[in-house]
C-alpha cells in the first residue's frame, strides 16, 4: 500500500501530491468537464456500476471518449479505495470522484469548440466524506431557498449529463446565502417548477405519496433511483410530476437525496416551515430501509454517532 493517497490521472496511478491539471486544460478554459461521484459504505463501493454507466453516458453526450472502458474504470476505483481508505483513518468512508475533460489545448485563444486529437484528461480520485458538514441537516433539518437564478433549461444542456459547468449554481448560492448563510439553493425552471439543488434531488411527501419533479429538468440521481426502489418495497406511491413552491409549502414533508449523505429532511422553504417543521415519518421509514440495505444507521453515521466497519 502506498503511504500517500493515489490518484488515477491520464492513464496512470500517481501520488496525489504530483497529480496536476494544466491551466490550458478544457476543464479550466471552458469548464468542459463530465463527472460522477460514488461512495463507500463500510468500505465497499455502493452502486458503482450505476455511477460508472452514467459517467460513460455523459461522456458520450459530451463527445468525450475515455481511453479505458467501464470495467477497467471500476477496477481502478476499487484499487484507489483499497489504498486510500486506510490512510483516511478508522471508520472513514470515501467518496470516489470521476471527471474527464476533452484535454489540454495547444492554443488558448479561440479554443472553444476547437477540434483536436488531444488526449482527454481523465482523473479518478478519492476524499473522506466530511459528515460533520451535513450533521446539522439531521439535527435541525435543511432550509431550502429558491433564488431568482433559474435552472439551465434542457434546450441548452440536457440535465441528464452530470457536469461541472456550474456557474448558475455559484450565483444561486450567493443569492441564497444572503437570506440564510446555511440554506441550500433550490432552483426553479423557467416556468416556475421545482427542479433540484446543486448536489441533490428534492422530493416532497403529500397525502402519503412521494412526489419527484419531472425528469425533464433534473439529473435523476442514483440515490433518487434508490428512493424509488425503496418506495416500491414499502408500498409507498412514487409519482413524477411538475410541482411548484406552493406545493412544497403545503406538503406534509420534504427531503433531499444524494450520494454523500443519502437523504436529509427539509424542514423549511424560504423561511416557512414544511408540515410541522420537523423530519417526517415517511423520511424516517425510507432512510431506515436504506440503512438496512447497507448495514449501517445512516443518520447516526452522519451525526458522528457511529463509525463504519
Amino acid at each position: 500500500m502506498s503511504q500517500e493517497n493515489l490518484v488515477y490521472l491520464k492513464g496512470e496511478l500517481r501520488p496525489a501530491s504530483s497529480a496536476h491539471i494544466a491551466i490550458y486544460d478544457a476543464a479550466v478554459v471552458l469548464g468542459a468537464t463530465v463527472t460522477d461521484l460514488a461512495r463507500t459504505f463500510r468500505g465497499e463501493l455502493y452502486r458503482l456500476q450505476d455511477h460508472v454507466d452514467r459517467f460513460y453516458r455523459s461522456c458520450r453526450y459530451a463527445r468525450i471518449e475515455p481511453r479505458i472502458g467501464p470495467e477497467q474504470t471500476m477496477e481502478i476505483c476499487r484499487e484507489l479505495v483499497a489504498n486510500n481508505r486506510p490512510l483516511a483513518g478508522s471508520g472513514a468512508e470515501l467518496a470516489v470522484v470521476l471527471f474527464i475533460s476533452p484535454g489540454e489545448f495547444a492554443v488558448y485563444a479561440g479554443a472553444a469548440g476547437m477540434a483536436g486529437d488531444q488526449e482527454p484528461t481523465f482523473c479518478i480520485h478519492t476524499f473522506p466524506l466530511p459528515f460533520s458538514l451535513w450533521a446539522p441537516y439531521f439535527t435541525e433539518g435543511v432550509h431550502v431557498v429558491t433564488p431568482s437564478v433559474r435552472q439551465v433549461p434542457p434546450v441548452c444542456v440536457d440535465p441528464k449529463i452530470k457536469c461541472r459547468s456550474r456557474m448558475h449554481w455559484w450565483l444561486a448560492d450567493q443569492e441564497t446565502h444572503l437570506v440564510d448563510p446555511r440554506a441550500v439553493s433550490l432552483c426553479l425552471d423557467l416556468d416556475g417548477n421545482i427542479t433540484e439543488t446543486s448536489g441533490a434531488n428534492f422530493l416532497i411527501v403529500s397525502d402519503g405519496a412521494v412526489i419527484c419533479p419531472s425528469r425533464r429538468s433534473i439529473l435523476r440521481g442514483i440515490s433518487l433511483e434508490t428512493v424509488a426502489e425503496i418506495c416500491g418495497e414499502l408500498r409507498i406511491p412514487f409519482i413524477e410530476r411538475d410541482f411548484q413552491v406552493y406545493d412544497v409549502i403545503n406538503a406534509d414533508e420534504a427531503f433531499l437525496t444524494t450520494t454523500p449523505y443519502c437523504m436529509a429532511p427539509v424542514t423549511r422553504i424560504n423561511g416557512l416551515p414544511i408540515g410541522d417543521g420537523l423530519p417526517g415519518g415517511v423520511f424516517a421509514k425510507l432512510i431506515a430501509a436504506w440503512g438496512e440495505r447497507v448495514g449501517i444507521d445512516i443518520a447516526a453515521q452522519v451525526r458522528g454517532e457511529v463509525l463504519s466497519g
